[in-house]
């Protein structure tokens, strides 16, 4: 079976393995033939060397955000044929409070694990296994524009949280910037069209297909800096993870607002701020501040809700390239205008 692997710590050892052991029966009920991973800066850093666990050796195998096909659940919770993806976060085997009720994305002691990124294989193989509580199922109709399941999962959970800090008051939102035009991003965008909110996108790229794609979902596209997009926003989703920007990003929120930050900066970077003025705009105008990452099972579904409910063509538009397998070192290089590359099995 083929499948791409790294060898984790060892920078530049991705490879197309064509020896990989058919997936075990241990690791779910569910097998699943592979049509698609998503490649994500995530991979690129794993494939740099900068993080990854194996298993139960040296190699890895990669990809996380997954498209698939049924070929066999002998649980009946699926049937051959459907389209699935897989949940990336199992929780910790000796669970905190919070993997032992289902919110493994809140894992208080870090013993979860990952496909594809932290003890456990992920998804970048002809073939795999779930179990049938970590599978999704797609609406079929979504054909290729499945494989954005995990990444909208991210943003629905982002929503989800937003939704639950804003209910601490009278709170009827009606502005929501996004900095950032990558796949988090647009996605972000789009949960906040589906909730009818006058959402504006913030990104560099004046050429290429973003400033299109937002405009496409009725949103404001912002080419200009956070300081100068001239409005308070209710809400802010930060998807750059660039540190200049979350830091402007946290002086520009409204009042009562909140800034969600879903990126994940590099450190060593640093930025002076003033650390008064910042305490003092957000304790005197009641903002909120919080990180989002992973998600948990209804997340997924409603993740896939809102795929299911989004103008397919829009979603396709998101996919800039498809690389056949055999071609996969082109995937995770950096492309031109890029926005979402996938791997095609």
């Amino acid at each position: 079976m083929r499948g791409l692997t790294i060898t984790p710590g060892a920078a530049d050892s991705l490879r197309l393995a064509d020896d990989l052991p058919e997936p075990a029966e241990g690791d779910g009920e569910v097998l699943v033939e592979a049509i698609a991973v998503g490649v994500c800066g995530t991979d690129r850093e794993i494939i740099a060397g900068e993080y990854g666990e194996a298993p139960d050796n040296d190699i890895l195998v990669i990809g996380h955000e997954s498209l698939g096909r049924v070929l066999e659940d002998p649980t009946g919770t699926f049937a051959a044929g459907d389209l699935v993806a897989g949940i990336v976060r199992h929780p910790d085997p000796e669970p905190c409070p919070n993997c032992a009720a289902g919110e493994w994305d809140m894992c208080r002691n870090g013993g979860y694990t990952e496909h594809g990124i932290k003890g456990r294989h992920g998804f970048a193989r002809e073939r795999y296994r779930l179990e049938p509580g970590f599978a999704v199922r797609l609406d079929p109709a979504l054909g290729l524009a499945g494989v954005l399941l995990e990444p909208a999962s991210v943003l629905a959970k982002a929503w989800e949280h937003i939704e639950r800090i804003g209910a601490r008051s009278v709170w009827r939102p009606e502005t929501v910037l996004v900095t950032g035009a990558g796949p988090i991003g647009l996605l972000a965008a789009l949960l906040g069209t589906q909730r009818d909110l006058d959402v504006h996108v913030l990104d560099h790229n004046t050429d290429g297909p973003k400033p299109g794609l937002v405009r496409a979902l009725g949103a404001t596209y912002h080419p200009e800096p956070v300081s100068e997009i001239g409005f308070e926003p209710d809400v802010i989703i930060e998807c750059t993870a660039v540190p200049s920007i979350v830091l402007d990003v946290m002086a520009a929120v409204g009042p009562n607002g909140m800034a969600c930050l879903t990126g994940v900066s590099g450190a060593g970077r640093k930025h002076q701020v003033d650390a008064g003025a910042l305490n003092r705009e957000l304790v005197l105008e009641n903002n909120v501040v919080f990180g989002s990452v992973n998600a948990n099972r209804r997340h997924w579904e409603a993740a896939a809700d809102a795929l299911a409910r989004a103008d397919r063509s829009w979603l396709e538009g998101l996919i800039t390239e498809r690389v056949p397998l055999a071609s996969f070192e082109d995937a995770y290089g950096h492309h031109e205008n890029e926005v979402k590359v996938i791997v095609e099995f």
